[in-house]
């Protein structure tokens, strides 16, 4: 029963023919960007060459024929050009300039900071950045927010109050902002060991890790109450979310031109399941086998296993482990705080079921506790998988926010997993994200974050809460246009747990609602019940905030709420056709190969295909 490491997936063998072509069509829409952008650019530059070339002749040729009196020998020693005449170029030197302004402004041109984005490839380029592929240009950004983001670092050092809410908040902002350097210098080295013809493969990973770095620095931000220190610390952290975003708006500019691969890759995901899959990876998720499972490590509150707590058998983790470690966690009740660190890559917990093995905490935002840190479960190391556990925060409805699990994981999967809590439940934080047969209970915004994250097959149950409470499902917190996130909810289930079924009519209940600006969930292939209300979706504290940037839409949903005739009329909201529903399934979305390459059941397309 063995795991593949993501790293370390084999390239299928009979699919070099579809490679080559791919790498061929990547070859060839790169060099045509960089050859657009120098044929515009260089035009200008050559012809301005050319016509002050033919004047300076033409000039030349006039003095030499204006008078009898000039001797043939004479032509050829004319005057040396005065001190103020600048010394001849070459044709190379006058095209490079304007080349690469023509390139910095096709890139810049659809970012929402046109002109800081302009600003900071052209410092850059002054500064002697060698411009031998336009990824040269996304690199000198990335550079430019990695060194904002040591300034604001620097300023949240010096940043003095007495008040412990303040320090708290700082402190949480300086791990915060740490965190988002990681993403960057990842990012960084990811596409300096990337060929330009290859730049395509990239692309989802960089809108991944730069979009995390989009959604720590909000989480910064919202640590702090309203006043005067909160306006210092936006400031501050303001000019490395505008860098931050331009910088995701040049990958999509790269990726829109590149745009054929991307298609066919899409295609290839939604058609076929990769034959390097393994048959024994395959079952190893469909089904728990103890007996084959071959644990790493074994934790049993009885003492039958290695371990009596989970976060003993994590300290026992090698921090460097080749492939991919698995701890089997017995049935029982594990009352524990449990932090899956970045340095626990590739890690498999593996319960005895959703509702035997559970993972149980109870703090919340009612005991003075941010609700960043309430979580019970932290999932922090890339590659992160979970079957049959269970993840709870008992602290109830008078506790406000008490998240049972914060997932930051990125490529992460939940199998036959249960999610229990009231408000803010599952915190899907960053990154990408993959829920399958999964049981999710809560109240308000019990989904919540800023993750590119499907849950496919799932039960979600509204619960009973405060009497007068509105319930929401979903408050997404995507906060920039270019950012690759977003919640899918797709052949699932909502309905009302049985606690509500008998006081449901006290209780209205919602899709979701918007939590910042560029707010994105889709509901599409769902049953969804008479739990929810016909209008479907919630404003924000019952203000316009984001109703026109907000992304809302559904397709194809089913059930007495499944029908859209009574919903919305916000401008973000949409009833999506196939084609646009496409996009939103796990192949597109998700990049959804290496959820196949774990072995987990995953449907990459639409269910009506």
């Amino acid at each position: 029963m063995a795991f593949q490491d993501f790293d370390k997936i084999q390239e299928r063998v009979n699919a070099n023919r579809k490679r080559k072509f791919r790498k061929r069509i990547i070859v060839g829409s790169v060099s045509l960007l960089v050859v657009v952008a120098a044929i515009v650019g260089g035009a200008f530059a050559y012809v301005a060459y050319e016509k002050r070339n033919e004047q300076q002749e033409a000039k030349n040729h006039n003095k030499s024929g204006s008078g009898n009196n000039v001797k043939d020998g004479e032509k050829k020693s004319q005057s040396p050009p005065s001190p103020s005449q600048k010394p001849p170029v070459s044709p190379e030197q006058l095209l490079k300039p304007v080349q690469d302004d023509k390139i910095i402004e096709t890139l810049c041109s659809s970012s929402l900071y046109t002109q800081e984005c302009e600003k900071t490839l052209k410092n850059s380029t002054e500064k002697g950045f060698a411009l031998a592929n336009p990824t040269t240009f996304l690199t000198s950004a990335i550079e430019a927010i990695n060194g904002d983001l040591d300034r604001v670092l620097e300023q949240f050092l010096s940043l003095k109050t007495e008040n412990q809410d303040d320090i708290d908040a700082i402190a949480q902002c300086k791990l915060l902002v740490e965190e988002a350097k990681e993403e960057t210098v990842a990012s960084l080295k990811k596409i300096n060991s990337t060929e330009v013809s290859s730049f395509a493969n990239v692309v989802p990973d960089l809108d991944s890790w730069l979009s995390a770095v989009m959604s720590y620095q909000e989480t910064c931000l919202d640590g702090f109450e309203e006043g005067t220190l909160k306006s210092e610390v936006k400031k501050s952290v303001n000019s490395s979310q505008v860098l931050t975003s331009n910088s995701l708006a040049m990958i999509k500019s790269f990726d829109e031109h590149l745009s054929p691969v991307i298609k066919a890759a899409s295609r290839l995901l939604l058609d076929e399941i990769p034959s390097w899959v393994s048959n024994d990876d395959r079952r190893m998720l469909r089904a728990v086998d103890v007996k084959a499972l071959k644990p790493n490590a074994t934790v049993a509150k009885d003492g039958s296993g290695n371990f009596t707590t989970i976060n003993d058998a994590l300290n026992a983790m090698p921090e460097k482990y080749e492939g991919r470690y698995i701890i089997y966690v017995k049935q029982g009740v594990y009352d524990e705080t449990v932090i899956v660190d970045k340095k626990k890559a590739n890690l498999t917990m593996v319960g005895d079921g959703s509702q035997k093995t559970i993972v149980t905490g109870n703090k919340s935002h009612a005991k003075k506790i941010r609700t960043f840190l309430t979580a019970t479960f932290v999932a922090q190391g890339e590659g992160f998988m979970a079957q049959s556990m269970g993840f709870r925060n008992t602290a109830g409805p008078e506790g406000h926010q008490a998240v049972a699990i914060r997932v930051q994981s990125d490529r992460s999967i939940f199998l036959n997993c249960r999610f229990e809590g009231y408000q803010d439940t599952l915190y899907a934080y960053t990154h990408r994200q993959y829920y399958r047969s999964c049981v999710i209970v809560g109240t308000i915004d019990f989904i919540f974050g800023d993750a590119a994250a499907i849950f496919q097959n799932c039960n979600i149950f509204i619960r009973k809460g405060l009497p007068g409470q509105k319930n929401t499902v979903t408050a997404q917190g995507r906060v920039d246009k270019f950012q690759t996130t977003g919640f899918v909810v797709h052949n699932c289930k909502i309905a009302a747990n049985e606690d509500l079924k008998p006081v449901m009519a006290e209780y209205k209940s919602y899709l979701g609602r918007p939590w910042k600006n560029y707010s994105r969930t889709i509901v599409m292939e769902s049953t969804i019940e008479d739990v929810i209300d016909p209008v479907g979706w919630l404003r924000w504290q019952e203000t316009d905030f984001a109703i026109d940037t907000l992304y809302y839409a559904e397709y194809k949903n089913k059930g007495p709420s499944g029908d859209t005739a009574s919903r919305v009329k916000w401008p973000g909201y949409k009833v999506i056709n196939k084609e646009e529903a496409l996009n939103y399934t796990v192949g597109p979305f998700l990049q959804g190969d290496w959820i196949n390459a774990s072995g987990s059941p995953v449907k990459l397309g639409l269910y009506d295909a």
